[in-house]
């Protein structure tokens, strides 16, 4: 079953979450952890990271450094389908314009096909961390739509230079990003709700959220965007911080902001059990109130917060 059909026929807020790809070398067994952590509350779908390449500089020992471009944590395709045959859940890779040209993700579709892995979350991805501003790989694309495109294109049976597919398999389904605080290259809320609905009209079928701690801001957003239009699944980012340095940390990385009472809390906290502790409380609550609402399904990000999150599903599902 697809993504969104997965959470249109669960009877209650669906359970899913966001791994990363292990660092290169470190093998997949971490990895493997964390989902053996978290299957209990039936995941259903599991989304895998993509990471560009960046420029690293090699000391030769001699007073010089060489230029060389390396992926950290290469293999979500890999691990993709390494989860699907261990677990027998529905995965879905991150699909970039960032660090990619148009040929490179075409053969990210090939092999994905080739694995029966057709559930994607299409994204522009963030820029370089030496760029000043989103560069595009060689022919690559400015923007999530424009990869949009190449793959209904795909599904159509067309490569990305107009010749057809000579065997077509079962075509990709995809959900995008959204932002009820605004994409931080945004003018304006209004420019980005107005770019979501061109995704949507493009073939998005659901879109997961930057995460966020002002439920007020979800529910102001989701009621903003329904008066637009767009009336796909718009699936609620959650991650709870779990030391004290994410406290200022996490606003200024992605761009979001703490809420007063939360702020209050964080701000009195001295040890980062202390503000792990703040961080699960604070979306214990959060979730219900989304749950009782009704969202469709709450999708959480692990980085750092696997036994948090471990915590807060006990406590909701």
């Amino acid at each position: 079953m697809k993504v969104i059909d997965l959470i249109r026929s669960n009877e209650k807020t669906a359970f899913s979450f966001e791994i990363l790809p292990p660092l290169k070398g470190t093998g997949i067994e971490k990895l493997y952890n964390t989902i053996d952590t978290l299957r209990e509350f039936d995941p259903k779908y599991i989304n895998i990271t993509t990471h560009r390449s960046e420029y690293v500089y090699k000391d030769l020992e001699n007073g010089l450094f060489e230029k060389r471009k390396m992926r950290r944590r290469p293999g979500t395709v890999a691990v993709a389908a390494a989860i699907q045959n261990k677990y027998n859940i529905t995965v879905v890779p991150h699909i970039l314009c960032s660090g990619f040209t148009r040929e490179e993700t075409e053969y990210v579709l090939l092999d994905l096909q080739f694995l029966g892995i057709t559930d994607l979350l299409v994204l522009r991805g963030d820029k370089a961390k030496h760029e000043a501003a989103f560069t595009p790989e060689g022919n690559g694309y400015h923007h999530a739509i424009e990869l949009q495109q190449q793959i209904n294109d795909f599904n159509k049976g067309l490569f990305v230079d107009g010749s057809p597919i000579k065997v077509t398999g079962t075509p990709f389904s995809y959900g995008v990003a959204c932002y009820p605080e605004k994409h931080e290259e945004a003018p304006n809320i209004e420019s980005d709700i107005h770019w979501l609905k061109k995704k949507v009209e493009a073939g998005a079928e659901y879109a997961v959220t930057q995460l966020f701690y002002d439920n007020r801001k979800y529910f102001d957003f989701v009621k903003r965007v329904r008066e637009e239009g767009i009336n796909v699944p718009i699936i609620p980012g959650i991650k709870p911080f779990a030391k004290i340095s994410q406290l200022s940390m996490v606003p200024k990385t992605f761009k979001v902001d703490l809420p007063e009472p939360l702020a209050q809390e964080a701000a009195k906290c001295k040890t980062d059990e202390e503000a792990k502790q703040v961080g699960i409380e604070w979306c214990i609550q959060q979730c219900k109130e989304l749950m009782a609402h009704g969202v469709p399904s709450i999708h959480f990000y692990t980085v750092s917060a696997i036994e948090s999150i471990k915590q807060i599903a006990k406590e909701i599902y």
